[in-house]
């Protein structure tokens, strides 16, 4: 069994704690990682370029002039893309350019990053993280007691505190997490991890299981 020191909010150390096989024990992939990277990147982009065919201009709705007799070309609609703000033509509309990928493919990249930050002594598993109130003066000072106050870190929670994302609101490099919302990008980007005890239960919950 993988343990971690289990620490309180003022930096002391309370004992170990057991960190979960099937997660923190498994060989990290890299590849696997950066596939998903790729695809979670890919699902960002919006898409927003578009054009209007014939069919979402506006006007149009009568024919232009009769179908004979005028010596003119024959018309249909004043939407049409031989017109002046008529439709366009093959023009390009919005598309996502996200695609599937299967769910183990993605609990994988995250139990590799999540092994290797235990692996690497970048994990703290912390008793509890709760403020008062959302100040982040208070929050930096108990950053600064874990020693992690100058690092880029995740916080890890069980559930949404309100109170702690206003707190690391104003505080660069630091971003708040629940265990269920982990994802690949936002571990890169942060070399450290913070977890509550609580949090762990989740974690272990949520990525430990591949169905």
């Amino acid at each position: 069994m993988i343990k971690a020191p289990l620490i309180d909010a003022t930096g002391a150390t309370r004992g170990e704690v057991d960190l979960p096989e099937q997660i923190f024990g498994v060989v990290p992939n890299t590849a696997v990682v950066h596939e998903v990277l790729a695809w979670q990147l890919a699902a960002r982009h919006l898409g927003t370029h578009s054009t209007k065919t014939r069919g979402e201009v506006r006007g149009g709705g009568r024919k232009p002039w009769r179908q004979k007799g005028t010596g003119r070309a024959r018309h249909g609609s004043r939407r049409s893309p031989l017109w002046v703000g008529g439709g366009i033509t093959f023009g390009p509309r919005p598309a996502t350019p996200g695609y599937a990928l299967p769910k183990r493919v993605r609990r994988l990249a995250v139990r590799s990053l999540l092994a290797d930050k235990a692996r690497s002594g970048h994990l703290t598993v912390v008793e509890e993280l709760r403020l008062e109130a959302p100040r982040t003066k208070e929050l930096a000072a108990v950053l600064a007691r874990l020693g992690v106050g100058e690092e880029k870190v995740i916080l890890v929670t069980a559930a949404h505190n309100q109170t702690l994302v206003k707190a690391a609101d104003n505080l660069r490099g630091v971003t708040v997490l629940t265990a269920r919302t982990l994802n690949v990008h936002d571990l890169l980007a942060h070399p450290r991890l913070v977890v509550t005890r609580e949090a762990l239960g989740v974690v272990r919950e949520v990525w430990g299981d591949d169905r």
